[in-house]
This record gives structure tokens, C-alpha cells and sequence, in this order.
């Protein structure tokens, strides 16, 4: 037990700390503020608070928990909104209404509430770490696997089925002597990564419903994906778009330092949404972190640990686990604010010389692995994180150390959200180096796929590449090819890329829509140019009825886009035939 010493904003220091060490959760004053120890020297400890000091003095009770900071990992995770430090804010707002006071506490998961437990072995079989030995129907869409806490193996002495609480015991395991009991609660430090068996490369297309992140930038499951973009480009609205239909067994949304507004809309909208694939309610196979930005600064890098380590735990049994941060520049804030109070040598612009290694720690826990336990499983953490560079300057240091680590870039502009444009995804500069990882996953599916997406994106450049041109003597001065060349282009940005995200049926579009669609638009380009070569003229193209009713293409409903495709493409080849015009 200490005393406090020093006081300065979200950073502590206590006198008669010995014996303490480093990440140690503390008990701070007659409220019990939560806090970390970061730092010891001699017998006095460095200790950030992850609730408002407001009032506090020196002189106030400094109290050691003697334990790391961790979460609590069972059944009850799935449909809970949390703070940063895992307190269950629906648990609070029942207990002490809308306004949370500090130093109040709120177990994570229910203790009162019994599971269903069925076992999956039985007396005397062999486990270890890993393994499963029961299952707790959590909700519809996630079966909660009970598994092997690691470290213990052993042989099962004894096994319940039926109703029980996250802290009764279901099973005893002998261990060299030892008999262990388990429960369906398990806790893990947060800081420190699951064991698994074997790491893979990312591989297989991440779903999220995007016609540009699906078909043009994909983004490959066990990925690492950054998405930078100053104010207004929409950031935010992307990484709700992902949470919300990202084809995952399991999405956490992080929301790290953002406004309260946006917050409580993901949580209202997600309430009234369903999966595009089994009609069920999205909150069945989501977990919200909340950590909005009037809550105390310092908590917002224990949220990103949080929610990572939640996504690990759903990943060992077998689950495709997406996590989105929005976002990491209000944590990196958060660590420049830290490392002013304790007085350390600034780095580039003030921040962290340790900020990269920081940012590298939690990118790095994303990807595909052989999950530790049998029968052999797969499981995989996607990771994509929001960057809010001051200016939309991408040469900032946390943009430009997100991008030594992830391998998914998707550039939010300003001049394309300027015009309305949504996603403002910029397809010159952004970039995706798992084409490789998803080829054969587009290739079962939509053969042709790369060069489909090849020649989109040389005309998309050779667009680019013409502006110049156009600003100075005007798009009628052009050869009639180049003249094709931008119509196309446009029906590529207008009628493709962009998207809604608030239409009824273009806020997701599957892959073998997407793909389709895209194959439309380049079929009219080969029947156009030969149009031009049999000597039609490009106002006759740009008059068929065919643009316009390729630009409707992202309102036909899904299930009924291949059919409708096909009579469109037997529209194109009669219209746009040479010889024939379109009346």
C-alpha cells in the first residue's frame, strides 16, 4: 500500500510502491480510481489512471491488486457494450442510469445468469490446452466454445452438463497430481498474445460487401488493413460499413476516442440491422467497445488492447474474428499525452519515440493461425484501423507508421468526398497486396476476375493520365478513343466504385454482384469501341439507353442481379451492334 506523491492530469506517482511491478492494476484514493503502473523507480511506481484525477491529493491511498491488467473471457461477451476497461456500460446504465461516475465498478460478464453447458468429452479422456470440452449456446449465430485454459492438461476427473453460472466449477482436471477446476470464465492479461499451434499467410477474401474493397483493393481474412483520411472524408461511416457486413463469424467494433454522437448511433443502428445471410439481428454476432472521446484519454489504448485480445480468444476456437479501431491516431494522441507528463525524449511531432513499436503490437496480433487444441482448427483476427492525419497530411508519423506494418491501404480523400463521392476510397492511391492471397478464392468464383480488375484500373490511370490534357484544351479537343476512355471511366467511378451506404439495397453488394457489374460496364466498352471502329460516332454511344441503365445496375436487389445481368448484356449486344443505334 502507497501513497500518492505526485499528481499531473492522468499520470500518478506513489511513494512505498516496493514489491509492485510493471502493468499492475492499482486502486487509486477513497474511490478506487483504476489505474496501471507503467514505470518503477526505487520504491516509487509510474502509474497512469484510466478515470478522471479530478480532486485528487497527495497524501491518498495507493492499493495494488497484485494483478495485471486483463479480461474476462466466457459466455456473455457477445451483444455487450463495454468502456475501455471492460466495465459493461449496460450493466451501469441499470444500475446507476446514463451518467457513469468515476471509480465505479461493473463485472463484465454476468454472474448471475446460468449458461447451458453441454460437454463435449467425458469422464477420463485426455486434454490439454486448447481443446474443447463443452459448448454454451451463446446466441443464434455463435456457439460459445468452452475450452482448455493454457497450461492445463491433464485427464477429466469429473464433467457437469446442464445449467450454471460463469463462476461455478463444470470441470476438474487431474494435473500431475493436481486436480484443476474450470469454469467458463477464463482472464487474460491484455497485453500479452493467445498462444496458438502455427501462423499462416493471410488467404481467402474478407466479405465486407464494398464494391471497391471486394473487386478492386481486397482484403484477405487474418489481414491488416489501415484506412487514413482527414476530417469529413468518412471514415468512420467505412468502418461502421465494415463491422456492420463483413461476411466474419464475429465483428468488434472499437470506437477509441470518437465523438459520443457517432458512438451511440453505431449502437442504435446496429439494434435494427440483420446479416445479409441469415436474417438474424447483427447484435448477435457483434461486441462494442466504447471509449468515446470525453472519457478519460489514457483508457483509450487499454480499449485497443482489449478488443484484440477479445477477437484472439473468439479466434482459438475456430472463428473468422473482424476488428475494427476508430481510431488509432486518438490513442497515439493518448500516448503523446503520456509521454509529455512523464517527461521522456519527444520523437517527430511530439510523439513517442516507442509509438511505432506500440502501433506494431497490436497490427501484429491480427492473422491466421492453427488454433492450439484438437481436432486441428483454423481461426483468424482481420484487423483495420481508422488514421485521422491532422490536414489529411499522410506524411504525419502515425500514417506513415501504420504503413510500415499493414498491407491493406484505403486512402480517403478530400476532394473526392468534396464530391460526394462515397467511399471516398481514392483508387490511385490506394493499394492492396493480398491479390495474390484471394486470387483463387475470386478465380472458384468469378473467373476472369484479374483481368476484369487489371482493366478497370489501367483505365481508371489512363483517365487520370488525360486530366491534364482536358484542363488545358477541354474533352471535345480529344481523339474520339480518349473521348470512350473518360465515359468509361466515369461509369467505372459513378456506377461502380461509388456507394451508399445508406440504400436500402446498395449498402451491401456480394462479390458475384460486384463482379458482374464491373463485367457490364467493360462488355460496353469492347461493343462501344468496335461501335467507334465501324465509324459510329460517340454521341451516338453516349446516347444509347445502355448508360442509363447501367447506372441502375446497384439497384437491382441481389438475389435477383444475375438474371436481370444477362438480359442486359442481350440488350447491349443489340444495341450497341454496329450498324444498330439505341432508340
Amino acid at each position: 500500500m502507497g501513497k500518492i506523491w505526485r499528481v499531473s492530469g492522468p499520470l500518478i506517482i506513489a511513494d512505498d510502491m516496493k514489491g509492485s511491478q510493471v502493468y499492475e492494476v492499482v486502486e487509486i484514493g477513497e474511490e478506487g480510481l483504476v489505474g496501471e503502473i507503467v514505470g518503477l523507480e526505487g520504491d516509487r511506481a509510474v502509474i497512469q489512471a484510466h478515470e478522471d484525477t479530478l480532486g485528487l491529493r497527495t497524501g491518498e491511498v495507493v492499493t495494488g491488486t497484485g494483478m495485471i491488467l486483463s479480461v474476462e473471457l466466457g459466455p456473455g461477451l457477445v451483444g455487450s457494450i463495454y468502456d475501455g476497461l471492460q466495465k459493461s456500460l449496460l450493466t451501469l446504465g441499470e444500475q446507476i442510469g446514463p451518467f457513469i461516475r468515476r471509480g465505479v465498478k461493473a463485472t463484465p460478464l454476468p454472474r448471475d445468469k446460468k449458461w447451458q453447458f453441454t460437454p463435449r468429452v467425458k469422464e477420463g479422456d485426455a486434454v490439454g490446452q486448447g481443446d474443447i470440452i463443452g459448448v454454451v449456446p451463446e446466441t443464434e449465430l455463435i456457439e460459445h466454445r468452452i475450452m482448455v485454459p493454457p497450461g492445463i492438461r491433464g485427464t477429466v476427473k469429473e464433467i457437469r452438463k446442464g445449467d450454471h453460472t460463469v463462476e461455478e466449477p463444470i470441470a476438474w482436471v487431474a494435473q500431475n497430481g493436481d486436480v484443476k477446476e474450470l469454469t467458463l470464465l477464463q482472464r487474460w492479461p491484455v497485453r500479452k498474445p493467445r498462444p496458438y499451434k502455427e501462423r499462416f499467410d493471410p488467404a481467402g477474401l474478407l466479405t465486407t460487401g464494398m464494391r471497391i474493397l471486394d473487386y478492386m483493393f481486397p482484403l484477405a481474412l487474418g489481414g491488416r488493413a489501415s484506412i487514413p483520411g482527414g476530417f469529413g472524408t468518412g471514415k468512420t461511416v467505412a468502418l461502421q460499413q465494415l463491422a456492420r457486413w463483413a461476411q466474419t463469424h464475429l465483428n468488434i467494433y472499437v470506437g477509441c476516442g470518437e465523438r459520443g454522437n457517432e458512438m451511440a448511433d453505431v449502437l442504435s443502428s446496429f439494434r435494427e440491422l440483420k446479416d445479409p445471410n441469415t436474417g438474424r439481428l447483427l447484435q448477435e454476432k457483434e461486441i462494442f467497445l466504447a471509449n468515446t472521446s470525453n472519457m478519460p484519454v489514457v483508457a483509450r489504448e487499454a480499449s485497443i488492447f482489449v478488443g484484440v485480445t477479445m477477437a484472439e480468444y473468439f479466434r482459438d476456437m475456430g472463428y473468422d474474428v473482424l476488428l475494427v479501431a476508430d481510431s488509432t491516431s486518438r490513442w497515439a494522441e493518448a500516448m503523446r499525452e503520456m509521454s509529455g507528463r512523464l517527461e521522456e525524449m519527444p520523437g517527430e511531432e511530439g510523439f513517442p519515440a516507442y509509438m511505432g513499436s506500440r502501433l506494431s503490437s497490436f497490427y501484429e496480433r491480427a492473422g491466421m493461425v492453427e488454433c492450439l487444441g484438437n481436432p486441428g482448427r483454423q481461426g483468424s483476427v482481420t484487423v483495420a484501423g481508422a488514421v485521422s492525419p491532422p490536414g489529411a497530411d499522410f506524411s504525419e508519423p502515425v500514417t506513415q507508421n501504420t504503413l510500415r506494418i499493414v498491407d491493406a491501404l484505403y486512402a480517403l480523400e478530400v476532394t473526392l468526398a468534396n464530391k460526394r463521392h462515397f467511399p471516398a476510397i481514392s483508387w490511385l492511391t490506394s493499394y492492396s497486396l493480398y491479390v495474390d492471397a484471394v486470387k483463387d478464392w475470386w478465380n472458384e468464383r468469378d473467373p476472369g476476375w484479374e483481368d476484369t480488375r487489371a482493366g478497370a484500373l489501367k483505365v481508371l490511370q489512363q483517365e487520370a493520365e488525360l486530366e491534364e490534357i482536358v484542363r488545358l484544351v477541354g474533352p471535345e479537343a480529344l481523339p474520339e478513343d480518349d473521348k470512350l476512355l473518360l465515359l468509361v471511366a466515369r461509369m467505372i467511378r459513378e456506377d461502380f466504385l461509388q456507394q451508399s451506404a445508406y440504400h436500402e439495397v446498395d449498402t451491401y453488394c456480394m462479390p458475384a454482384k460486384a463482379g458482374l457489374m464491373l463485367k457490364t460496364i467493360m462488355k460496353f466498352y469492347d461493343l462501344a469501341r468496335e461501335m467507334l471502329d465501324a465509324g459510329a460516332g460517340i454521341e451516338t454511344i453516349r446516347s444509347s439507353p445502355m448508360v442509363y441503365r447501367i447506372s441502375r445496375m446497384k439497384d437491382i436487389p441481389n438475389e435477383e442481379f444475375e438474371q436481370r445481368a444477362k438480359e442486359l448484356w442481350s440488350e447491349m449486344e443489340e444495341n450497341l451492334t454496329t450498324g444498330k443505334r439505341g432508340s
